[in-house]
């Protein structure tokens, strides 16, 4: 089974339920997973040869919460290649904000993720908060298809 790091950005909580759910899931599917909800550079790079799931909502702004962005600025001031690493990132936004705000943190992130020449195991999921009041039920599907991929890879 895959080792797993769970990365979260988090501004009312909404994000870090999703996280715990998250891990929860990949822990009884197997899967050595570890939860972090201040991460710093040097633990996510202890994933690059594994695997990284980001869960980050998104500021009224389009930004990446304050507790995800030193990481996310550490990241894209070191810009540490990392062909190996597969992740996927779970964005959660409202889109009454706007289009060019919707999701922004996870946005950023899988941009930058790509950038870092990083590989998704599967596109990024966009849950909006006026569609979707329960983010798990969107969620919770995305992340059993994505186990499968993790346990494919």
């Amino acid at each position: 089974m895959a080792k797993i790091g769970v990365f979260v950005g988090t501004v009312y909580g909404g994000a870090e339920e999703v996280a715990e759910a998250v891990v929860s899931h990949l822990a009884e599917s197997g899967h050595q997973v570890e939860l972090y909800l201040d991460p710093t550079l040097e633990e996510f790079l202890a994933y690059q040869q594994d695997l990284a799931l980001v869960v980050s909502s998104t500021t009224g702004q389009g930004e990446i919460p304050d507790n995800l962005l030193p990481l996310y600025q550490s990241l894209n001031d070191t810009f540490p290649l990392m062909p190996n690493l597969r992740y996927g990132v779970i964005a959660l936004g409202d889109s009454s904000y706007g289009e060019e705000r919707f999701c922004g943190g996870g946005r950023q992130f899988d941009e930058l993720l790509r950038e870092l020449q990083a590989k998704p195991l599967a596109e990024r999921l966009d849950v909006d908060a006026c569609v979707n009041f329960d983010a798990l039920e969107v969620a919770m599907p995305w992340l059993v298809s994505w186990t499968k991929l993790a346990d494919a890879a």
